[in-house]
């Protein structure tokens, strides 16, 4: 995977790792147990790793009008990344525990304050020890430093946004990466109501996945997005999920194959049913890919 990839192998990350200018960023969760990310990364993480933890450092405090991970205050999550070590010079990688579900919200969060050097890590943590990658157990000690953000509004899509116009929904080409009965409103295992944004499409975010949670081939992921968006790769495009976080990992699978950067609808999901006079829909969304409903 080549400097202008956003996905990096173990290989090559193995060979960067004393790199100065490298920081690695672990961002491990389990929704069942908020806790269990750090407790993981304290007992064993890749070498100069540091830990952002999904409900302090990737998001806001949660409102009574907010989805389940609100997009964080620009200076806060700034001074995050300070505390974390992270320049505007510094080139990141950022990983979890395997298929990148969690790790591509940091992705994007750096992305979305203007930092471009930024990787995600095929496979993640699973993968690295599979390749015999060391590991170290305590907290990682840094020096703190200064991130000057540039933040991107036009990333972002809003809910006030989506309800000022929900029959306009269906034109935006809004993908939903949750998975497809969720979409479907036929089991809801997190979020109080079941069902899917008016106007959005499935598509769950393991279709760019191997059966063994690693990105699949360059070629793979060209041949799925032109399944998906068309030839046009400048055409816009938005994406979401439940919270705002599982959205990300469909945003770097579009860009890894070369269509322009989607908009987030942040609050997805867990923000839309905030208020119950939004509509829901339920039953099958568009699905262009054959293969991404066996991987749902």
């Amino acid at each position: 995977m080549g400097q202008d990839s956003n996905l990096i192998d173990t290989h090559e990350l193995q060979s960067r790792i004393d790199d100065s200018d490298l920081r690695i960023i672990d961002s491990r969760f389990d929704l069942a147990d908020p806790g269990a990310g750090r407790r993981a990364y304290l007992q064993g993480h890749i070498p100069g790793a540091v830990f952002a933890d999904l409900d302090r450092d990737l998001a806001a405090p949660i409102s009574p009008q907010s989805g389940r991970h609100p997009l964080p205050d620009v200076a806060e999550f700034a001074a995050t990344l300070g505390r974390l070590g992270v320049t505007n010079a510094s080139n990141v990688v950022v990983y979890d525990a395997g298929n990148g579900a969690l790790a591509a919200r940091a992705w994007w969060l750096l992305r979305w304050l203007g930092h471009e050097r930024v990787r995600l890590l095929d496979g993640g943590l699973a993968h690295w020890i599979a390749s015999a990658g060391p590991v170290v157990s305590g907290a990682e000690q840094v020096s703190e430093t200064q991130f000057l953000p540039e933040p991107r509004d036009d990333m972002v899509v809003t809910t006030a946004e989506l309800e000022s116009d929900v029959d306009a929904i269906a034109s935006m080409r809004l993908y939903d990466a949750r998975d497809a009965a969720r979409f479907r409103g036929e089991i809801e295992p997190i979020d109080p109501v079941a069902g899917h944004v008016p106007g959005s499409l499935s598509l769950p975010f393991p279709v760019s996945l191997d059966a063994d949670g690693r990105w699949k081939s360059q070629e793979a992921l060209e041949q799925l997005w032109l399944s998906v968006l068309g030839e046009d790769r400048n055409a816009p495009w938005a994406v979401m999920c439940g919270s705002g976080v599982t959205a990300c990992h469909l945003a770097i699978s579009g860009v890894q194959a070369g269509y322009r950067e989607p908009r987030l609808y942040v609050g997805s999901w867990s923000e839309w049913i905030r208020d119950p006079e939004r509509p829901v829909g339920l039953g099958n969304g568009w699905n262009p890919d054959p293969g991404a409903a066996d991987l749902a």
